[in-house]
């Protein structure tokens, strides 16, 4: 079947093919320090803290969830609400084959429309394929915290990478 990649919101009735591709994120190590299996009632309850500002997209295959990513709040102080944390996680068998691509564009888009002026997002430094991403979507290297978390009894460097709207507002232009 040929594939036919589509960018929306989420809706609540997305929230299974979310978290089982969330779950596949948390086995594979390579994309959060959650350690443990998420369930239903966790990831309803992160949904209905994504609402106004902080979106949730998805990509849909015919159909089909492959990927999703969410802006969150990067912090809770008013000197920063023009800055967002991003989450983005690929479904293991659609990695590598334009989905992350197709989510940041839509992603961002929807973060200039939402005021955002930057995006800064967490990744562990020896993620080679995300840092690849986001580097060929505009996102550069800030720094790296050393030993931020533990991630199966092992502290972990993070690395931050930002993008910053220079055109912001006029950046708000859709590209096709």
């Amino acid at each position: 079947m040929k594939q036919e990649l589509r960018t929306r919101l989420a809706a609540l009735s997305d929230l299974e093919s979310i978290l089982n591709i969330y779950n596949q994120g948390i086995e594979d190590r390579i994309a959060t320090l959650e350690e443990e299996q998420k369930d239903i009632g966790y990831m309803t309850e992160w949904f209905n803290d994504h609402n106004g500002r902080f979106a949730v997209m998805i990509v849909e295959d015919n159909q089909e969830i492959v990927g999703w990513a969410s802006l969150n709040p990067y912090s809770n102080r008013c000197a920063y609400t023009g800055v967002a944390d991003l989450s983005i996680y690929i479904r293991r068998d659609y990695r590598g084959k334009g989905v992350g691509t197709l989510l940041l564009k839509e992603i961002e888009y929807t973060a200039i429309k939402n005021q955002f002026n930057k995006i800064v997002l967490f990744t562990f430094p020896f993620n080679n394929f995300a840092q690849g991403l986001y580097r060929k979507n505009g996102y550069k290297e800030v720094g790296v915290f050393k030993n931020q978390g533990k991630l199966d009894g092992r502290f972990v460097d993070v690395m931050i990478m930002e993008k910053i709207f220079e055109d912001f507002p006029k950046s708000i232009e859709r590209v096709e």
